[in-house]
């Protein structure tokens, strides 16, 4: 079960590789493309395009060394493993969209509302042709990022919606919400650039440059918003939460759960606390047996919880002592 296990991962992250380095790949042509086709317009709409691509590119080394890093074997400093270094490079890929993308978007715009830069019809010629190459790129990319989505929620047993939520690979979810965004930035940039010439108002561009930029803060926010909570100590599946205290309450040796604690500890791997009260009448060594069989049932049915604890306590004498605290109070 191990090995299958094993191999899963390997294949999944096998994927999610191949899928950041086909956006890298893109991002980085796009971006030089965009960068001389910007300077050639003055274009701040396409100098903005041109910095989202070099954050995605950045993001996109990032994410590729979580891939890598997360799956280092757990050691002695690392008992638990490496899984969460997927959500630290996922921060920091959150980050570099906010300050280079985002930041750099919005201080174009308002530079160009400033200073008004001049038109060049050829220049813009060029820009266009930049633009649509670099949303084919980028669609390309999105449908890359799409499949897979739609394989993990196939796999998952659920919808894309629920999977782009909830989906345990925040590297994949960071390509997908960067290719989307790509492929609206540069559309609002060719929406810039053609009212901008076709009105002679550079204030068309200046404003698609700071959407652009806003559109890439709000991304920014939402990512390092999952990436903080899964660093922090996020709770494992709500559902599967309630079919464990389910079937552990099926046991006969398990008279009742008084609490269940769980935490994501990488994309495929979970951390199961639960404290249990014993029916009465079992032996230590039948308890023994219970607890080992207990652990292999939730690891069969639930391959993810990796780190599996079965804490015994006594619930009556739990309740008595409460009552006592509460009396000596005056509660």
């Amino acid at each position: 079960m191990a090995d299958s296990r094993t191999r899963a991962a390997r294949n999944q992250d096998s994927e999610t590789r191949y899928t950041v380095w086909v956006a890298l790949a893109a991002n980085l042509v796009i971006s030089v493309a965009k960068a001389v086709g910007g300077v050639i317009a003055g274009s701040p709409a396409l100098l903005s395009e041109a910095a989202h691509s070099v954050a995605d590119s950045l993001n996109e080394v990032f994410l590729l060394a979580s891939v890598k890093r997360s799956r280092r074997p757990a050691d002695r400093r690392h008992p638990f493993g490496y899984g969460k270094e997927r959500f630290f490079w996922s921060l920091l890929a959150a980050v570099g969209i906010f300050v280079t993308g985002g930041c750099f978007s919005v201080f174009q715009g308002i530079e160009a509302f400033r200073s008004g830069p001049s038109e060049s019809h050829e220049g813009y010629l060029i820009g266009f042709v930049v633009l649509f190459v670099a949303l084919l790129a980028e669609a390309a990319s999105l449908a890359r990022a799409v499949r897979q989505v739609r394989r993990a929620a196939a796999a998952a047993g659920h919808g894309m919606g629920e999977e782009i939520r909830t989906g345990r690979d925040p590297a994949l979810r960071t390509v997908l919400a960067e290719d989307s965004t790509a492929c609206a930035g540069v559309l609002l940039a060719m929406a810039g650039m053609g009212l901008h010439l076709a009105t002679g108002q550079v204030a068309y561009e200046a404003s698609a440059s700071i959407l652009i930029g806003v559109l890439l803060v709000y991304v920014a926010f939402t990512l390092g918003k999952g990436a903080k909570a899964q660093l922090i100590g996020e709770a494992a599946d709500p559902g599967m939460q309630r079919e464990v205290r389910e079937l552990l309450r099926q046991q006969p040796e398990i008279d009742s759960v008084t609490s269940l604690l769980t935490m994501r500890l990488g994309p495929d791997s979970a951390l199961l606390a639960a404290s249990i009260d014993l029916t009465p009448g079992y032996d230590s060594e039948t308890v023994e047996d219970a607890m080992v069989r207990i652990k292999k049932q939730l690891k069969t049915r639930w391959p993810e919880l990796d780190q599996v604890f079965l804490d015994v306590t006594d619930a009556a004498a739990a309740r008595r002592t409460a009552a006592r605290g509460r009396h000596a109070t005056g509660a």
